[in-house]
């Protein structure tokens, strides 16, 4: 069930939409581990996401380009996120191993750069890099692009 990425989409807390959908949030939080839920509940839940009791009984969730979250993305940055994934489709996941691999190369390199100017060069371009994706990382958590599954994505 896709409950956690609409609701983390929508920049929704589980307080919040407990509160939007008449539920409590302790049911809020049992659908969203992957408890059954009851057919009131979906349809509660629906209808304070304005989406489909059948959207939320999906497995992944996919953000339609003709949705809000990404029409209110500015064009630099679909562009940003398109040429730094070399995908229409980026996901959390990928951007977070870039910035790791970044950070330790930069770091490594940095070192290296007691013995030659151009590590230590490349290592400053590398740790540049890291900055640059936890940047995107950010953006993408704000503007809810992500393509990973629910279990990807960490909790607020």
């Amino acid at each position: 069930m896709i409950l956690k990425q609409m609701r983390i989409s929508r920049h929704l807390s589980q307080e919040q939409l407990a509160q939007i959908s008449g539920l409590n949030v302790r049911t809020i939080q049992r659908i969203e581990s992957g408890k059954n839920a009851s057919v009131e509940s979906l349809k509660c839940i629906a209808a304070a996401l304005d989406v489909d009791v059948t959207t939320l009984n999906q497995e992944k969730f996919m953000i339609d380009k003709k949705s809000d979250n990404w029409k209110s993305l500015p064009l630099v940055l679909k562009c940003w996120f398109v040429l730094n994934f070399l995908q229409t489709k980026p996901s959390r996941k990928s951007a977070s191993r870039i910035e790791i691999i970044g950070h330790i190369s930069g770091f490594v390199f940095c070192c290296l750069g007691m013995i030659s100017e151009a590590a230590l060069v490349g290592g400053i371009l590398m740790l540049a890099t890291a900055y640059l994706y936890h940047g995107l990382i950010w953006q993408g958590d704000h503007y809810g692009i992500w393509y990973d599954h629910e279990s990807d994505i960490p909790s607020l």
